[in-house]
């Protein structure tokens, strides 16, 4: 046996012992698993139902099987996803879809994309038990994961079963290939596993070539074909102008940026006019800390969950404004004079930038932008978008920005056109996933 091939046995070898303990290592855990669920479940109630699908138990009869499986793991992949599945209904409007989540939000704002003879579920844990049982229970024709997501044994068993997987929208920073190489034993077969994947930038397919997938073909960014809730935007609009001030909008903050933002913001000179501060923060769960840390600050507060059509006097004249509702992103963009970048303050990435242009509201990034790279890079080429240092920087290109009507103006416009400029993904991601549905 020659030594290429005494490696490439010993590769497999350890490959499969690595596939065998992680699967191990899952069930062990399965335990924490639950009990992580039903402490999230205390905050967000949905986290509690169906906790069965989560180890591929259903209460209903199997299927016949044939559905296009799309798994969206949160909110934002599930909005991203809402563009696919309309160019997927419209490619093939008999499209049986089943949905699978991995969080309330995603779960909750998955059911506005059902039809009749689709149906939605809960991504089982990742152990072989609750994969084999997902799998021989809904029997999907081809599996759709977004973004990011990679399961080592669902991808196994997929490939057993003989499921084309594809990975749609998807971006891999340097970062995230950094960490992989160190399970790499796991992730590289898994990513080779994956029949097509449908990449959004040429340096995510790079990395992704790099990291193990075979198939691997640009198609840009579902991002770009999310449509604008224009009632939303509306709403935005007529809340502005009730307010009669500049609106300065922390869009999807993360945990510490709310911090360094009002320690600015206190240090702003006292006497001159402020705008509204409105905060809206990236996870449910934070809405109570970040109210705290606004109160603490000495600003008065207005919470938007309280009010329905029309925000009261008292939220009016409120300093700040906390955005506690979901799904209502583009009634804030539409609010707002400028906004402030989520995520990329601190070393997290960044949040959905092109959300925001699509709504024609300028953008203050700050340095960490990663998960959006190419997006952010063409953005701020596009002058819808400007990069700061930090968010100090940031808080004072803002002010600036919201007391310049002018220059606002063409930045709204310039964010709008960068959005239209980009769309058409979604439609090319239908006709190379439907190439491998059975009809």
């Amino acid at each position: 046996m020659s030594k290429a091939d005494t490696a490439g046995r010993s590769g497999t070898l350890g490959q499969s012992l690595a596939l065998g303990l992680y699967g191990l290592l899952l069930q062990l855990l399965s335990p924490l698993y639950l009990l992580r669920l039903w402490r999230r479940g205390a905050a967000e109630p949905l986290y509690r139902e169906w906790l069965g699908e989560r180890f591929g138990f259903y209460a209903q009869p199997e299927t016949t099987g044939g559905r296009l499986w799309l798994h969206a793991v949160s909110l934002g992949e599930t909005r991203a996803a809402a563009a696919l599945v309309a160019a997927l209904r419209q490619a093939r409007p008999d499209v049986r879809l089943l949905l699978t989540h991995s969080t309330a939000t995603g779960r909750e704002a998955g059911r506005e994309l059902l039809q009749a003879g689709d149906a939605q579920a809960w991504l089982p844990y990742d152990s072989p038990g609750a994969v084999r049982r997902f799998l021989q229970h809904w029997r999907p024709g081809v599996g759709v994961l977004m973004e990011t997501e990679i399961w080592p044994s669902l991808q196994a068993r997929a490939e057993a079963v003989g499921l084309p997987m594809v990975l749609a929208n998807a971006r891999l920073s340097a970062r995230s290939q950094r960490r992989g190489q160190r399970f790499a034993a796991l992730l590289r077969p898994a990513a080779r596993r994956l029949r097509l994947v449908l990449a959004q930038t040429e340096a995510d397919a790079d990395r992704l070539r790099a990291s193990g997938a075979t198939e691997v073909q640009v198609q840009g960014n579902l991002k770009f074909d999310m449509k604008v809730d224009e009632q939303l935007l509306c709403q935005g609009h007529a809340w502005r102008a009730q307010l009669g001030r500049p609106v300065l909008l922390a869009a999807v903050s993360r945990e510490g940026e709310e911090a360094v933002l009002l320690k600015a913001w206190q240090g702003l000179p006292p006497g001159k006019p402020r705008p509204l501060l409105l905060i809206v923060p990236r996870h449910p769960q934070r809405f109570g800390e970040v109210e705290a840390l606004l109160l603490a600050a000495g600003l008065t507060v207005a919470r938007r969950s309280r009010w329905q059509a029309q925000p009261d006097m008292q939220a009016l004249q409120a300093d700040a404004w906390l955005g506690d509702s979901m799904r209502e992103m583009h009634l804030y963009y539409g609010l707002a004079d400028v906004a402030l970048l989520g995520g990329s303050f601190a070393p997290l990435g960044g949040q959905n930038l092109i959300e925001a242009a699509a709504c024609g509201c300028p953008l203050i990034m700050g340095p960490h932008t990663f998960n959006f790279a190419q997006a952010a890079e063409l953005a701020e080429e596009a002058g819808a978008a400007l990069r700061v240092p930090d968010l100090n920087f940031g808080l004072e290109q803002a002010l600036r920005l919201s007391a310049e009507p002018v220059r606002r103006s063409v930045m709204q416009a310039q964010a709008r056109a960068f959005a239209e400029r980009h769309r058409g993904a979604a439609a090319r991601m239908a006709t190379a996933i439907l190439a491998l549905a059975p009809h």
